[in-house]
C-alpha cells in the first residue's frame, strides 16, 4: 500500500503536515500560504522534503507536495504538463496536480499570477480540465501559447517513494514528464481560428501574488 510506503519515508514533522492537508481544497490553501520560489539561486526541482523545509515553491514543486498529500489520504492524482509552442521562447511550461473527488476532476497549481490557478472538481475527463488553461496562457501581445498537454502522471507508480525526500534535484522527473506522452490542444484545422487575449485580459493576468526580495 502505497500510504504505508510514504510513511516509512516521511519524518514525524513532515508526516504530520501530511496528515492535515487531507484534502484537495486544504493543500490548496497551503501552498497559496507559502511563498512563491523564484530560483534566485538558479533552477530547482525540490522534493517535497525540501519544500516543506524552505517552505518557498515553484509550479513542479507545489505539484509534487499535492501528489505526495492526496495520495497519501487515498485521492487518485497525477501530474499533468501544459506545455508551450518551441517558437514562445519567453513563455515556460506549467506543471498541475489533478485529482479526482466525487466522479469529477479539479487541479491543484502553484502559480504566482491571477491566471492558472486552482480548478474546481466539475471536470468530466482530464482533457476537459486541461482545456481550461488554454484561453487564460498568452504572452504580452496576447499570444496564446499553449501547445499540448500529458496524459496523467502517476509518480509513484513511476518512481516509486524515494523521491519524496531527496536532497539532489528531482530533474529526472521533470525530464520524464516532459517526455510522457501529450496531446494537442489546437485541432489543425482550427489553429488559425485561435484569436489574441484582449487588453483587459493581459492587464489582468499580470498581478502577482508574491515579489521577489530587492
Amino acid at each position: 500500500m502505497v500510504k504505508t510506503k510514504i510513511q516509512k519515508v516521511l519524518n514525524k514533522r513532515e508526516l504530520a503536515i501530511v496528515h492535515r492537508l487531507s484534502t484537495p481544497q486544504k493543500v490548496q490553501d497551503f501552498l497559496d500560504k507559502i511563498p512563491f520560489n523564484f530560483e534566485l539561486e538558479g533552477e530547482t526541482y525540490f522534493s517535497p522534503r525540501k519544500v516543506l523545509r524552505s517552505k518557498v515553491a515553484h509550479c513542479f514543486e507545489g505539484a509534487l507536495l499535492a501528489h505526495l498529500c492526496l495520495t497519501y489520504h487515498g485521492f487518485q492524482s497525477f501530474l499533468l504538463d501544459l506545455k508551450v509552442k518551441k517558437s514562445a521562447y519567453k513563455d515556460q511550461d506549467h506543471t498541475l496536480c489533478i485529482f479526482k473527488q466525487n466522479d469529477f476532476w479539479g487541479a491543484i497549481s502553484k502559480t504566482n499570477h491571477s491566471v492558472l490557478r486552482w480548478r474546481d472538481p466539475i471536470y468530466k475527463d482530464y482533457k476537459e480540465l486541461a482545456k481550461s488553461y488554454f484561453h487564460e496562457y498568452f504572452l504580452e501581445n496576447g499570444e496564446k501559447t499553449l501547445w499540448s498537454f500529458s496524459k496523467p502522471f502517476d509518480v509513484f507508480k513511476i518512481l516509486g517513494t524515494s523521491w519524496l525526500v531527496q536532497e539532489d534535484d528531482l530533474d529526472d522527473i521533470a525530464k520524464k514528464l516532459d517526455r510522457y506522452p501529450h496531446l494537442r490542444f489546437v485541432p489543425a484545422k482550427n489553429y488559425k481560428s485561435i484569436r489574441k487575449a484582449g487588453k483587459t485580459e493581459i492587464k489582468g493576468a499580470g498581478v502577482a501574488e508574491w515579489h521577489k526580495k530587492k
